[in-house]
């Protein structure tokens, strides 16, 4: 039984003022958010309390993370632990799925 379906694909679009981002499901684990980012977005430094998968779906993009440049383009997977420093530069328009997940105790 299906309890959600999203075709992904169909949920990318951009906005000139920069980010868009939709959260498709969340529970007390994890969430997963769709996010588009337009082309010359920049996300500053930050860090999270959670562990971070960041799947990239279209678009090409600048990760640094821990201080490393990390290439983002469609099929690039990156893990990213809980309180990592990390921030993002988007070079076109990029999209990707963000999965946070509670790190364990």
């Amino acid at each position: 039984m299906i309890d959600k379906l999203v075709n992904l694909k169909d949920k990318i679009q951009y906005s000139a003022d920069g980010i868009l981002s939709s959260v498709l499901w969340k529970d007390n684990i994890c969430q997963y958010t769709l996010f588009c980012l337009a082309k010359g977005t920049d996300i500053s430094e930050h860090t999270s309390s959670r562990n971070a998968i960041v799947q990239v779906l279209e678009g090409e993009g600048i990760l640094t993370l821990n201080g490393e440049e990390i290439r983002l383009e469609p099929g690039v997977f990156v893990f990213m632990a809980a309180n990592a420093p990390h921030g993002l530069k988007a070079e076109s328009n990029l999209a990707f799925l963000l999965t946070l997940s509670t790190p364990e105790s």
